[in-house]
């Protein structure tokens, strides 16, 4: 279901930046799907993947409800995924979060989302 309009999507992604800044990381890459968000982090050591997220969507929450950039309330799922990325990665990570646009006109989030935990529960690394 999409939530996100598209004429919120870059005020959404640029008060994650911030986020993601105010907790000394670093943000490469981010696109907000209309019902999921992508985005690609340099975390400090001093806070977990867990706490980052719990964290983003959180204040991401706040922020989209105070300021009715969706209809209705809005509120994350209750679960994310969080994926380790090689530095010789990062690259093509970005490229792909970034292309998001064009990719979900091939491949559904549901279609993503089964690919991405088969081959990172599989250690199957032939994409």
């Amino acid at each position: 279901m999409a939530l996100i309009p598209e004429k919120s999507r870059q005020r959404i992604e640029k008060y994650i930046t911030g986020i993601v800044a105010h907790q000394n990381s670093k943000l490469y890459a981010i696109y907000a799907n209309p019902e999921h968000v992508h985005f690609l982090v340099s975390r400090s050591p001093h806070i977990s993947e867990e706490e980052l997220l719990e964290i983003v969507a959180g204040s991401t929450e706040r922020f989209i409800n105070s300021n009715k950039l969706v209809s209705g309330k809005f509120a994350w799922q209750q679960s994310a995924s969080a994926f380790s990325v090689s530095k010789s990665d990062v690259d093509r990570v970005c490229k792909y979060i970034l292309n998001q646009p064009e990719h979900h006109k091939k491949t559904t989030f549901e279609e993503e989302y089964q690919k991405f935990i088969e081959y990172y529960q599989t250690g199957n690394n032939n994409q």
